[in-house]
């Protein structure tokens, strides 16, 4: 990832948060529908587990962090398991930088998906890396969610997954349970080490605080009375929108084309 001098914004109510281009990730998550995609990311962002299962478009969240004076930005893009726009797939896979593709132990047919997901995956990035000339590794993990299910449902073995990522060192398998919250956080610590990002982006690893605190959030001095031995927060951007299309098409374009190969994305508004 490249080192730029350019800030991104982020603006909320009274404060007003300088995350480094240099600082700002894109995390992509990818699955067919109802393997537990969205309740993998409620657990990271709030460590709650959705009963109810509501159908996704598309969710775009934004979380910013404060480690050890350093300001970081991981923006979360939550897709469609039916992908009714094929372009809209592939742009989301240009414009991320780590990956998490998520298939159900007692689904067959989400494993293929995975496994398809997997290979565009990589010949989308090769297409771009041979483009742009970047050497940049691609942090990706496989996730096989729900393994809290009794053994007789499993349909797809430990050691297929695992043959997934075998021949890449910058992909790692997990078995997990959003539900139990079962290897969660494991596989989030191992994703960030991957990317060579702050592993106190894990969710245990950092303490929670509201946007009522984005005044001093960036301050390198911030600290929180009852918790002077952390030196990592995190906080989530409440309103946070996806930067528009047209901006996601211009960031690939510049890659290409190397004009300033710039790291910047559209800023985003928190209200």
């Amino acid at each position: 990832f490249q080192d730029q001098a350019m800030m991104k914004t982020m603006s909320g109510g009274n404060c007003n948060l300088n995350v480094p281009a240099k600082n700002s990730y894109r995390m992509v998550v990818l699955g067919a529908s109802r393997v537990g995609k969205s309740s993998i990311v409620s657990r990271f962002l709030n460590g709650r587990f959705e009963d109810q299962y509501t159908p996704t478009i598309e969710d775009f969240h934004r979380k910013v962090y404060n480690i050890r004076g350093d300001m970081y930005q991981l923006d979360i893009l939550d897709t469609s398991g039916n992908h009714p726009f094929p372009a809209m797939r592939r742009l989301s896979i240009l414009t991320g930088d780590v990956f998490i593709l998520v298939f159900s132990l007692d689904n067959r047919e989400s494993f293929d998906e995975v496994k398809r997901l997997q290979k565009q995956i990589l010949e989308v990035k090769s297409c771009l890396k041979n483009k742009t000339k970047e050497s940049a590794d691609l942090p990706m993990v496989i996730c096989g969610n729900k393994n809290d299910h009794s053994e007789i449902f499993r349909k797809v073995r430990t050691d297929e997954g695992e043959d997934l990522v075998s021949s890449d060192e910058n992909c790692a398998y997990f078995e997990v349970s959003a539900k139990k919250n079962t290897n969660v956080d494991e596989m989030f610590y191992v994703l960030f080490s991957m990317a060579k990002l702050p592993h106190e982006m894990s969710p245990s690893l950092h303490r929670k605080i509201s946007i009522q605190y984005g005044d001093t959030f960036q301050q390198k001095s911030f600290r929180m009375r009852r918790v002077k031995d952390m030196d990592a927060y995190g906080m989530i951007s409440p309103f946070a929108r996806r930067p528009s299309v047209n901006s996601d098409l211009k960031y690939i374009k510049s890659k290409v084309l190397r004009e300033g190969q710039s790291r910047e994305r559209e800023k985003c508004t928190v209200q």
